[in-house]
């Protein structure tokens, strides 16, 4: 009876937290969360879901935590929501540190952009300020035209005439100097606005890249991907993308270390770009995963272009080059999507992340075609 009566209150504790945590993100989600939902799934639905997800692992309903399982759960952010069911099926909790080492990296890109976006104010203001003193220069310019008209007029009458030189002298003097401030004022201005476009340049560069491997990073590759969208769709040219993810890499890191893992992560990026062009981009999308455009190739010639990678990566051994310690074989499994085979670029991104996650399931090292959309 002990136990009966324990395990009510248990369910009753449970039950109390689930409704707290639903009438918690039913205020976020009516402040404004207009995230896309799953096919056929209400809003209803997807605050159950998050209710469950926190109750599940014991989460604190925090105002980040609920805005990450939203983005999880929600379908905003793929990469985080395949994490999530990859734990969960391994049997992890998904633990709070387990999350905010996620979100720190997210962080390190978010500081990137922070300080673009500064910089881009900055130079903004600078051609402000550049362009505020070439209108004083012009204004100094018109005065000056409008006065020396008025003593042209005048110069008619003979009496006036040393006065109006001593005038047209003064007149003359009080230009120069405004003109002397105006170009040292433009000068400077301009070695400005040369400094911040060349630290703009660094910051963007630095935003859109991948430290470690040096790819474009996901916010690179959401410029690229809508502007081939937009331009393939308009040339009626194919478009394909492709999700891929380094097979048992967590074993990796934990056997080899953090140092070893990096490098595996670099060898996989060299060996996705060696099938990059003109048409075919590849970026890392964070931690272990890389995603790739297609342009102008259609699904199988796609698909066979990302096989010849995995197949000459899967056909080599790989070595701890600090310890001598065999690693083995080094693989990835991947996803791929026709893009123009789904309402939006977001139901192309979902469908292949799908195709990848069947990938892992069926196996590993081996590129899976996302399914029809019904």
């Amino acid at each position: 009876m002990l136990h009966e009566h324990d395990g009510a209150i248990a369910m009753n504790q449970t039950g109390a937290t689930s409704r707290s945590i639903t009438d918690t993100v039913m205020r976020l989600l009516s402040r404004g969360g207009n995230a896309p939902q799953a096919a056929g799934e209400t809003r209803l639905d997807l605050m159950d879901r998050i209710s469950d997800f926190f109750a599940r692992h014991d989460l604190d309903v925090s105002a980040a935590n609920l805005l990450r399982a939203h983005a999880a759960l929600s379908g905003t952010d793929l990469r985080l929501s395949r994490k999530i069911a990859e734990r969960e099926e391994e049997g992890r909790p998904v633990t709070q540190a387990w999350l905010d080492t996620i979100a720190e990296e997210d962080g390190r890109q978010a500081d990137d952009l922070a300080d673009f976006d500064r910089l881009n104010a900055d130079l903004n203001e600078s051609i402000e300020s550049f362009s505020r003193t070439a209108r004083t220069a012009r204004s100094a310019a018109t005065d000056y035209k409008i006065a020396l008209s008025e003593h042209a007029r005048s110069m008619d009458s003979p009496e006036t005439t040393s006065q109006l030189l001593a005038s047209l002298t003064d007149l003359t003097k009080a230009l120069l100097e405004r003109t002397r401030q105006a170009e040292s004022e433009m000068k400077r201005s301009e070695r400005e606005a040369a400094s911040l476009r060349k630290n703009l340049e660094k910051a963007q560069r630095a935003a859109e890249i991948d430290h470690l491997t040096g790819l474009p990073n996901r916010r690179a590759f959401e410029g690229l991907l809508e502007r081939h969208y937009r331009e393939a769709r308009s040339e009626m040219e194919p478009l394909c993308l492709a999700f891929c993810d380094i097979d048992h890499f967590k074993t990796v890191n934990d056997t080899h270390g953090h140092e070893t893992g990096d490098r595996v992560i670099q060898m996989i990026a060299q060996a996705l770009a060696r099938a990059s062009n003109d048409n075919c981009h590849v970026a890392r999308q964070g931690g272990d995963e890389f995603v790739l455009l297609f342009r102008g190739l259609s699904l199988s010639e796609a698909r066979e272009r990302l096989d010849w990678v995995r197949e000459r990566l899967s056909d080599r051994s790989f070595v701890n080059r600090t310890t001598d310690e065999k690693i083995g074989a080094i693989t990835f499994s991947g996803g791929l999507a026709d893009v123009f085979a789904y309402d939006n670029r977001r139901a192309a991104l979902r469908a292949a992340d799908e195709a990848l996650y069947r990938a892992k399931g069926q196996g590993r090292n081996r590129i899976e075609l996302a399914e029809k959309q019904r």
